[in-house]
């Protein structure tokens, strides 16, 4: 218990960090805005000045390459906050010379579904002015990590201050096309929608992000610890004669545990499916439907134990062996397939979960080789005593036939 309390904890503290360690600078090296905002992923952020006077929006995005021939683009959409139909400045290294260029696209929906690769356009918005340059300069070079900042003056559509912001980076580029970007949770979440004239974000995001959290730590938790914890309790505990029926309860109050707070993980997981139409991790899904299947059917299957006597015990047992340990092995699977959908595949957060599942795996081989060796010696034990037995009882035998 102790170690689940600091892994949740642990959990806990690393979201709360990530949440807060990125900041936003209203202050480049050629202008200063009035406003900024951190962005919700891939540590970008925004700055921007609105002219209420001509509508007019000056704004800088900065974003990070993650490849040396990949690409950074941020763009606004017009009419909702997906990334079909948005109006994009993408900027990557020209395969010819290797410098810094800027282009224009329209995101329509043959780029998403990868009918075609995007093809630069003109933008049908009212884009005053755009560029971009590497922190740090001319002399700065594209890499992974590499720093970039993205201007653009923009005229607005009077009173229509709440902009759906887009943005996203990508490994590589074909010609002058960029390739598609990873599918991770955060890149497919890099949509925000900001009201430039107030600087308030919409909070559809900030809750969706609320969610993923606590849909990933209360899974982790249940399926991913309470579940094997309950299994092992059940396999290690029964032999010891001293405890009686108390394992029992043990193993199925662990296992209660762990499904209730399971199924409320789940839901928040199908929760989070109807926040985000469009994006669909089908794997993750599948995992997490066969898990919560499984789960069910061994809950279900407390109600109709039978008894040590009844002549189905032994099929009972053989189905709640083989349905237990499935489902402990599909959750364990899920909470790592969980962490790639997250984009925490190299996380701290994983590696706490690591370490605790790790402590869980050597307790368990830890009472496993006790359990074979104390096996092994009351086996020769046994042997002995029986032979003991047969011995003496031959004697007697003899005496009594006499």
């Amino acid at each position: 218990m102790p170690l689940l309390i600091a892994l949740v904890l642990f959990l806990l503290s690393f979201h709360v960090r990530t949440a807060f360690s990125a900041h936003c600078s209203v202050t480049t090296p050629t202008k200063t805005f009035e406003k900024c905002m951190t962005l919700p992923t891939q540590q970008a952020s925004i700055a921007w000045t609105f002219h209420a006077h001509n509508a007019t929006l000056d704004l800088v995005f900065f974003g990070t390459f993650i490849s040396p021939s990949g690409w950074v683009g941020w763009g606004i959409n017009p009419s909702s906050a997906e990334m079909t139909g948005t109006r994009a400045l993408i900027a990557f290294p020209d395969p010819n010379s290797g410098q810094l260029v800027l282009l224009p696209f329209i995101l329509d929906p043959t780029v998403k579904l990868q009918k075609s690769p995007p093809l630069s356009r003109p933008l049908d918005i009212h884009l005053l002015s755009s560029s971009a340059t590497l922190y740090g300069g001319k002399m700065a070079t594209i890499h992974n990590g590499a720093a970039i900042q993205v201007y653009a003056t923009l005229k607005l559509v009077p009173n229509k201050t709440k902009i759906h912001f887009v943005w996203n980076r990508g490994l590589y580029v074909q010609g002058y096309s960029p390739a598609i970007h990873p599918t991770t949770s955060n890149d497919l979440s890099s949509i925000a929608t900001i009201d430039v004239f107030s600087g308030f974000s919409a909070a559809h995001r900030d809750d969706t992000r609320t969610l993923k959290i606590a849909h990933g730590i209360l899974n982790a938790v249940s399926w991913g610890v309470l579940l094997p914890t309950g299994a092992a309790t059940a396999r290690y505990l029964r032999h010891i004669q001293a405890l009686g029926p108390t394992w029992f309860y043990v193993h199925a109050g662990i296992q209660l545990c762990a499904f209730i707070i399971g199924t409320v993980g789940f839901a928040i997981g199908i929760r989070l499916g109807e926040l985000s139409p469009g994006v669909v991790y089908g794997l993750h899904r599948k995992l997490g439907f066969a898990a919560f299947s499984f789960g069910a059917l061994q809950t279900l299957a407390l109600l109709f134990r039978p008894k040590t006597t009844n002549k189905f015990r032994k099929y009972w047992k053989s189905y709640h062996h083989f349905v237990g340990y499935a489902c402990v092995v599909l959750g364990v699977v899920n909470v790592f397939q969980g962490f790639e959908v997250m984009g925490e595949s190299r996380s701290y957060a994983k590696l706490g979960y690591c370490l605790c599942l790790s402590t869980l795996i050597g307790v368990c081989i830890a009472l496993e080789v006790n359990s074979w060796v104390v096996f092994c010696r009351k086996s020769k034990e046994e042997k002995l005593r029986r032979e003991g037995l047969i011995s003496c009882g031959s004697g007697k035998g003899s005496g009594i036939h006499g």
